[in-house]
Order: C-alpha cells, then sequence, then structure tokens
C-alpha cells in the first residue's frame, strides 16, 4: 500500500509539474541515506511536519535523521493551496459541543499559536514564501452568509477575534466578481503563502541547525523496540525515539494509525496570467475558501494566475484529466474565465480523519505521530511537528491536548472505508449541487 500511493501518480525523487514547482526556491537535494546510522531521533516524512520536528530538535541539540521517500515538500506540504487558516479544521461551536467550552477554548488557542508560529519560522529564517495576510470565508447561499455571520460574532464575542471583516453580498462581489458567492466575511489575522517554498525553508533552516536529511529514501518496514529500528531500501536508522510525519502517505507503516486517517486526493490548476483581469477574479490579495463540503479555495499568484483548488477523488491514482475536473468547479464561480487557458494542472494527497481533525498520538512509549491535518495543514501540521519535538524533551501539555481528541478508525477499516467515503461524498456534492 506504502508503495502504491508513493509511486502511483509521480516519478521517483521528482517533484509533480506544478507552478510550485516552477517557481521553487532553488535548494539542493540531499544525498539517500547510504548504510546504518545512529540517532536520538529518527523522523519519517519531509513535509511540514517532520521537517519542523527536525528543525526544532536540531536546535536544541538532538541528533535528528529524518528520512524522505522523495524531495522535502513533496507531498501535500508542496501542493496545497497555501492557506494558513485560523482556529482548528472544525469550527469553535462543533469543538465547544465534541469536548467542552474549555477544550475548545485551548483548541482555538492551538490554532493561533500555529499561525504564530508559522509567521515566527518564516521571519527567523528568512523563508521566501509570500506569506501575506489575509483569507475570506465565502458562501453561496442567504443561509450559509448567516451562519458565517453568526459564527463571526461567536469568535468575537466569545473568543474576543477581532480579526474579522463582514461581507455583505454588495462587499463580497466587490471582492471577488463571482455571481456565485453572496457573503461571508474575511479573516485578516489568517493569510496565504507558497507552499513548497515554506517547506524548503523549513528544511534548509533544519539542516543549517544539524538535523541530517536524507531523500530518496523510502521506509519500508519499523521494527518496534527500545531502541526503534527504521529498515529502508538504502540502510537503516536505530534511533531512540521515533517521529511517524507521512500524513497521506503513510500506507501500511503503522496500523493503529492507518485505521484512522486516510488518503484522499485534491486538485490544483494555474492559469495564464491574467494581467489587468485579476480584478475579475480578486480586488484584493487575500486567498477565499467558500462554504461547499467539497470546498473551493483559490487565489491570486505574484504573477496573477489565478490558483484554484477543487474537486476530489479517493484511490491511489488522480484522474487522467486533472484540468477538467477542476474546470468545472472554476467556472461555476468564475463562468466570464471560460476562454482563460490553463497552463499548470496537478493533484496532491492529503488525509483527512473522520471528525475532519488532527490524529496525534503516541503509538509506543518511544514512537510519536501526527497526521490527519483534513485541509486544515500549513499551520497545524508545521505546528505538531513543534508540539512533538517538545513532548520528546518533556513538554508535553500541548501534544496531549492534540492527542485527546477524539478520532475514532473509519468503519469497516482498510478495505471498506474507500467505498464508504466516496458514498457519503457523493451525496453531500449532490447537495451542494442542488444548494441544500
Amino acid at each position: 500500500m506504502a508503495l502504491n500511493l508513493l509511486y502511483a501518480n509521480d516519478k521517483p525523487g521528482q517533484y509533480p509539474h506544478s507552478w510550485y514547482a516552477a517557481t521553487a526556491n532553488d535548494l539542493p537535494p540531499f544525498a539517500p541515506l547510504d548504510g546504518d546510522a545512529r540517532a536520538d531521533v529518527c523522523i519519517v516524512g519531509g513535509g511540514f511536519t517532520g521537517l519542523s520536528a527536525a528543525l526544532h530538535l536540531a536546535e536544541a541539540g538532538v541528533r535528528v535523521v529524518l528520512l524522505e521517500a522523495h524531495r522535502v515538500g513533496f507531498g501535500a506540504s508542496g501542493r496545497n493551496g497555501g492557506q494558513l487558516g485560523s482556529g482548528q479544521r472544525q469550527d469553535q461551536e462543533v469543538l465547544e459541543k465534541m469536548m467542552g467550552r474549555d477544550a475548545a477554548r485551548k483548541l482555538w488557542q492551538l490554532g493561533e499559536d500555529s499561525k504564530a508560529l508559522v509567521r515566527d519560522l518564516v521571519a527567523r529564517h528568512d523563508i521566501d514564501c509570500d506569506l501575506k495576510p489575509g483569507v475570506a470565508a465565502t458562501a453561496s447561499s442567504a443561509e450559509d452568509v448567516k451562519d458565517l455571520h453568526q459564527y463571526a460574532d461567536l469568535l468575537l464575542t466569545q473568543y474576543h477575534y477581532d480579526q474579522l471583516e463582514i461581507l455583505d453580498e454588495e462587499a463580497c462581489f466587490a471582492l471577488c466578481p463571482s455571481p456565485d458567492y453572496r457573503g461571508g466575511y474575511i479573516d485578516h489575522g489568517a493569510g496565504h503563502l507558497h507552499p513548497l517554498n515554506l517547506a524548503l525553508g523549513l528544511a534548509k533552516a533544519a539542516a543549517a541547525a544539524g538535523a541530517v536529511i536524507h531523500e530518496n529514501t523510502r521506509v519500508d518496514r519499523i521494527e518496534p523496540g527500545q531502541p526503534a529500528r527504521i529498515v529502508t531500501d538504502t540502510g537503516t536508522v536505530t534511533a531512540d525515539t521515533l517521529i511517524l510525519a507521512c500524513n497521506g502517505y503513510l500506507g501500511g507503516l503503522e496500523p493503529k494509525v492507518a485505521a484512522r486517517v486516510m488518503p484522499i486526493n485534491n486538485f490544483v490548476l494555474a492559469t495564464e496570467p491574467l494581467g489587468d483581469r485579476a480584478g475579475e477574479v480578486l480586488t484584493r490579495d487575500v486567498a477565499i475558501a467558500d462554504s461547499r463540503f467539497v470546498v473551493n479555495y483559490f487565489r491570486l499568484s505574484g504573477d496573477k494566475r489565478l490558483l484554484f483548488g477543487g474537486g476530489e477523488s479517493y484511490g491511489y491514482k488522480f484522474p487522467e484529466d486533472i484540468v477538467g475536473t477542476v474546470r468545472k468547479p472554476m467556472l461555476e464561480i468564475f463562468p466570464h474565465l471560460e476562454d482563460v487557458r490553463v497552463e499548470y494542472a496537478w493533484g496532491g494527497t492529503l488525509a483527512i480523519t473522520m471528525k475532519r481533525l488532527p490524529y496525534l498520538a503516541r503509538i509506543a512509549p518511544n514512537i510519536l505521530s501526527a497526521s490527519g491535518y483534513s485541509g486544515h495543514g500549513v499551520g497545524t501540521a508545521t505546528h505538531a511537528g513543534q508540539l512533538m519535538a517538545l513532548a520528546i524533551r518533556g513538554q508535553s501539555d500541548g501534544f496531549d491536548t492534540m492527542a485527546r481528541l477524539p478520532i475514532s478508525p473509519f468503519p469497516g477499516g482498510a478495505a471498506l472505508r474507500s467505498p464508504l467515503l466516496v458514498l457519503a461524498m457523493t451525496w453531500y456534492a449532490m447537495r451542494d449541487r442542488l444548494g441544500l
């Protein structure tokens, strides 16, 4: 299973043909593992989670070896919509009902901490990733607009979060000239960035701090124990502590995590530069995520392309026509862009959980895992890496708070979870189309 996911859609050791890869900052490849190595901590996975953990541990003087099957930032970390969102993937009302108000407030603060962490890392390590403020939540029905405005009021009155600008229908159209949207709000405390360049910057900083990174090194199996032994296609690593930071590419390496975290695919396109027509998409430099169950998300790039994400698929293989998959929802939002040429289209594998909340767990006394960010990973994954690094060093409050999230296994196990999810997603997609 792991091998299928790792190579189902991509060539070994190569980034996908994306606008992100085409505009990536230069970072020379890291050599594969060659033979046997010893580490205090071994990290499997070179996305935001693993790179953040490696950076924070190395800065504390811990001997770290990070193993990545392809290239750092190769997976969802280097392919996503680049939105640094507030809070958790689920809103505070859901979290209050699920866990109580006190726990929900702790989770909100952890979400605020995750944004602050990304901003601090970008500033401290001079990471050139076009980080800018502003993410708008938009809705297509009057009922959904009402819900967004009520939620904005809750954040202001109950959480003292004063970063939201309310959009009525006129203001929403002035921001985003789409006939589909009816209102929403702009979260000026959230942000957007070039995700692959963030990952590359984290890798550069981790290596400078002393972390040893091996790319093109596939982990084939884990032999638990104290120490743990990690067996790869090019050698082994023996480590006192193991961090699993694989997200949607975990495969069958750890069954307990695999039962709760399921890979799904999402897709993004980049149009030709829009030039003067950029104002037909957005009139301010913010990102947008709408209220559909299968979310549409988009923003303008620095060279005025529309970066538009939409559509999902399940199983390993991406659809043959990614452009057609994403153009369909794009033209529902922007029918006036039908003549615009698409220059890049790519897919990525992320991971979701039943509750659409991350799954952080101590699998064994010396094995920690974080994954299942459910489309909210830019800040949460980066923060999860820091929380695991702190937990390994004996400061586990934040990790323990996240680990208490009630993440249950998918029904039916690995064999049935994808078919059941397809049925559920089809139903919700139909509700979106019908405006229910």
